[in-house]
């Protein structure tokens, strides 16, 4: 899922001879016919393919992206630069190669100033990544058409990524990075401390996995700052923000453009955006953009069709001895991956779970929780089971449970002392509270 979807492909039909070939090439998109020119609406990818399929007839288009529409022109292929973070440059350009191949294409080569290497260190800094043409026939449409394409995905990853430090020796850095390959872990200046970037539901499988590998739970820095560590503020999702000498002058985080009086949009937080741009991002994900702050009712990728029961019996677990269980069950049932899924259109496997709590006071509070969040499809999503390493398969999407009844945290059990207050964290993350 994207940002930005509503790409425009403007095509000028007075530009081909062979009238009927282009006709049926466009008949799949539903062409709307204005004059002598066919507009054509899609996602990238379906305009991608439609430009491949042109390219052969010699034609010229115009892709536009925001709602907008550029037509061609003929002078030189024009290069402007996009400011982003240096943090998600980073991420991007070592995790996300082949993405950032794919836009730039074979037409274009990549510069970032300045260098990365330096500007990595200070999660402040922002660097300038520019497409510049290897070519002079290379038209400014096509230079335009990867520079929005970058944006969208630059937006896309920097949504959901996280930023933080962890406790971690030095000889475990590689161990690690084996382990968890979507993140990127780099040393960092303090002693065994580690820098770590990359998606929120990775980053909290890490923490999670350091705290059950911690010998003392009550002594764990990762136990004590799980809290903070959570919120807004040491989240990267894109530069951060400058006190610009002429308000006039401010940039548009999502679609790197000034901001125009009459069509500014400043959220409690402060971050001002253009309207129509807030408004792609919100349909996306209802956070702001800059600093990761929930704004109305976030919805996950949760398949639909679940059940979620809750039951009670007069058991203690370990470390409530005062209080009966709950016990909570989910199931959800096999069946299509939709748009939002790893693997739209193939089959995945549903589960059935068991969950435990304390019936304290506490625990029936977050029982609630629980059921805000699984009605907001938060609980559960589609993707490769961390335990089986199976693919297309039901699994936990970052609000942890425990799944048994004894055996500590590293058997997913109790006592835990610490487990109540982290998953109420998870919970608020989400802006469940």
């Amino acid at each position: 899922m994207e940002f930005i979807t509503d790409v425009t492909a403007v095509i000028d039909g007075a530009g081909y001879k062979d009238k009927e070939r282009l006709i049926k090439i466009l008949q799949p998109y539903s062409p709307e016919r204005k004059s002598s020119c066919y507009i054509v609406r899609g996602s990238y990818e379906e305009v991608e393919r439609l430009s491949n399929k042109l390219s052969a007839m010699k034609h010229h288009f115009s892709p536009a992206t925001h709602g907008r529409t550029l037509r061609q022109d003929p002078a030189p292929a024009s290069v402007k630069s996009v400011v982003v973070s240096s943090v998600v440059m980073s991420y991007i350009q070592q995790k996300c190669a082949k993405e950032l191949d794919k836009i730039q294409g074979n037409n274009f080569v990549i510069e970032i100033q300045p260098d990365l290497r330096t500007a990595h260190s200070n999660p402040g800094v922002t660097v300038q990544v520019t497409f510049r043409p290897q070519h002079t026939s290379v038209r400014p449409v096509h230079a335009d058409y990867v520079r929005q394409r970058f944006i969208t995905f630059y937006q896309r990853t920097a949504s959901d990524l996280e930023s933080t430090l962890v406790p971690v020796s030095s000889q475990s850095h590689k161990d690690l990075q084996r382990r968890f390959p979507q993140l990127l872990i780099t040393p960092s200046f303090i002693k065994d401390e580690a820098k770590v970037s990359g998606p929120f539901m990775h980053i909290a499988q890490l923490k999670d996995f350091l705290l059950k590998n911690t010998p003392s739970p009550s002594k764990s820095p990762v136990s004590k700052g799980a809290a903070s560590s959570r919120s807004p503020s040491s989240r990267t999702s894109g530069p951060q923000p400058t006190h610009s000498k002429d308000p006039e002058d401010e940039p548009c985080l999502i679609c790197m453009e000034t901001i125009v009086t009459t069509e500014k949009e400043t959220l409690r937080c402060k971050h001002s955006f253009c309207r129509d741009c807030l408004k792609r991002a919100f349909d996306y994900k209802p956070v702001c953009p800059t600093c990761g702050r929930l704004y109305g009712t976030l919805t996950g990728t949760q398949p639909d069709g679940g059940r979620m029961t809750v039951t009670k019996n007069s058991s203690s677990l370990p470390g409530y001895n005062k209080y009966g269980t709950i016990i909570i069950q989910y199931y959800i049932p096999s069946g299509i991956q939709k748009e939002a899924h790893p693997n739209p259109g193939q089959p995945y496997e549903g589960v059935s779970r068991t969950a435990y709590l304390p019936d304290s006071s506490e625990g029936r509070m977050i029982v609630k929780l629980l059921r805000r969040a699984f009605d907001q499809k938060l609980i559960f999503t589609v993707g490769q089971s961390t335990t089986s390493g199976r693919n297309n398969t039901v699994t936990w999407n970052d609000i942890h449970h425990k799944t048994s009844t004894h055996g500590g945290p590293t058997h997913y059990g109790y006592p835990d002392p610490g487990y109540m207050s982290r998953v109420q964290d998870e919970l608020k993350a989400k802006g469940i509270e």
